[in-house]
């Protein structure tokens, strides 16, 4: 089997399968490269004294606007407690209290302290250098570095890939291939993934043939450091959960006690205070004194950008963050061609609805990894014919894209807005894929015609915006 994403999703479904053989394909050396990296908050689990997973499912429904799969909601959510166990037994070390406790962090839209972090604000990093560790030590997993390319697919299913190494197009034959590449912030002007999440996953599933769902749910993060650069860095959620409260440039407080609503709801806030004309920060002034040791990541990035955190102000503006949406898939990860597997954020499980509870991200991708790598590496081998000839695919460039996606289905959306991106985007998308899939993004908008989590559309609910 071939997993294409070294995310931890990608890593979670290598080790799962073990010691089935796997091929993990990933276009960088497995690290800082994959969004897992930079993710801050932490993962969200049902462990403390107070909590339960009953809690935390209903935390997830009503972030989700309505719009969660019940049953996927109650099945992934339940299986928190043991995938922290696992990661513990994979070599992951949570932040623990003086007294040895596990710290939990508060988080938007949690009823309960039940977001375990790892280095502080550096959680993404944590975790993923333990998988990473312990995939170069499994000797059934082989790592490639390589650009998938397509996906082949005959009449039984998939019986294959192409992958561009070295300035190289090589063919690789198998009948499962599992897609963990992320998602699509990239599409976007403002945005807390790396520049090249321009949806490549998504666009190999959308050229195999694959069907998607929800993909005009995009979350923008409230609360990325505002600074110059098209990928910003993220200043978690956490740093609210600690006592941090959103000001404009006059000191005023803004947010009417709903610092910690949902992200689409905070996003809008931020948003429209920004549209009149205002700056916004966070003011740190409650525990500036720790700042420093609780969030040394998001403190050096203030620092690399000539923020002074002795003003207790951190800069900070909505940026695309993540999406909802992607490759539909079923319980098992199973798309609807036969031998395509999606998991972690190019799938939608059902588990967000319309808007993604604070650090059920890293959950699903753990647990949905480990489901899809074990459930892959159990199926018997399946007859494929000959592999197809070698193409050269139009590149998926978002140069042109992004001030479309930022202008015109961003975090507040019109029928009049969606149609200009459109007609601007039909006329990308014959030869630029990364066009194609945004197209795709703005049709699915277009056909919601209501407001519901981070798809607002002004014509219908304008009173939901703020």
């Amino acid at each position: 089997m071939i997993i294409i994403g070294g995310g931890v999703a990608g890593l979670m479904a290598a080790l799962a399968a073990a010691p089935h053989p796997v091929t993990l394909v990933n276009p960088t050396t497995l690290g800082p490269g994959a969004a897992s990296w930079l993710s801050q908050g932490g993962i969200a689990a049902a462990v403390g004294d107070d909590d339960d997973v009953s809690l935390h499912i209903k935390d997830t429904l009503e972030a989700g606007a309505g719009l969660c799969n019940p049953d996927v909601v109650a099945r992934i959510i339940s299986a928190g407690p043991a995938v922290i166990d696992t990661l513990l037994a994979y070599g992951v070390t949570f932040d623990r209290t003086g007294s040895g406790a596990r710290a939990l962090g508060l988080e938007a839209a949690h009823s309960r302290r039940r977001i375990l972090h790892g280095g502080g604000d550096r959680t993404g990093a944590t975790i993923m250098k333990a998988l990473i560790e312990k995939v170069q030590r499994c000797p059934s997993i082989n790592i490639i570095k390589a650009s998938a390319e397509r996906i082949f697919v005959d009449d039984n299913g998939v019986s294959g890939i192409q992958i561009q190494r070295d300035g190289h197009r090589l063919s690789l034959k198998t009948d499962r291939v599992l897609l963990a590449t992320g998602g699509i912030g990239g599409l976007f002007r403002d945005t807390t993934n790396p520049p090249s999440a321009v949806g490549q996953g998504l666009i190999l599933a959308m050229e195999a043939g694959a069907e998607f769902k929800d993909l005009e749910f995009v979350q923008f993060h409230p609360t990325a450091l505002a600074v110059k650069e098209s990928s910003l860095p993220l200043v978690s959620e956490a740093v609210r959960g600690e006592g941090a409260r959103l000001v404009d440039e006059a000191g005023n407080y803004f947010m009417n006690g709903k610092d910690l609503a949902p992200r689409d709801v905070v996003a809008r806030h931020v948003f429209l205070h920004r549209a009149n004309g205002h700056q916004t920060f966070l003011d740190i002034s409650g525990f500036s004194e720790r700042f420093s040791d609780r969030f040394p990541s998001i403190s050096a990035a203030c620092n690399n950008a000539d923020i002074d955190l002795s003003s207790h102000l951190i800069p900070v503006k909505p940026a695309a963050h993540y999406h909802m949406g992607g490759v539909k898939v079923d319980e098992m990860g199973r798309t609807n061609i036969d031998g395509l597997f999606a998991a972690g954020e190019v799938a939608c499980t059902g588990l967000h609805g319309a808007n993604r509870l604070a650090s059920n991200s890293l959950l699903e991708a753990v647990v949905c990894g480990q489901v899809s790598g074990r459930f892959m590496a159990a199926q018997g081998a399946r007859r494929t014919g000959a592999l197809q000839e070698i193409t050269f695919p139009a590149k998926a460039d978002a140069t042109e894209v992004r001030d479309i996606m930022s202008d015109y289905c961003g975090v507040l959306r019109s029928g009049k807005a969606l149609e200009i991106a459109s007609g601007l985007l039909e006329a990308l998308a014959i030869n630029n894929p990364a066009a194609a899939l945004s197209l795709k993004i703005v049709e699915a908008a277009l056909e919601r015609k209501d407001s519901v989590g981070s798809h607002m559309r002004v014509e219908f609910s304008m009173e939901k915006a703020a």
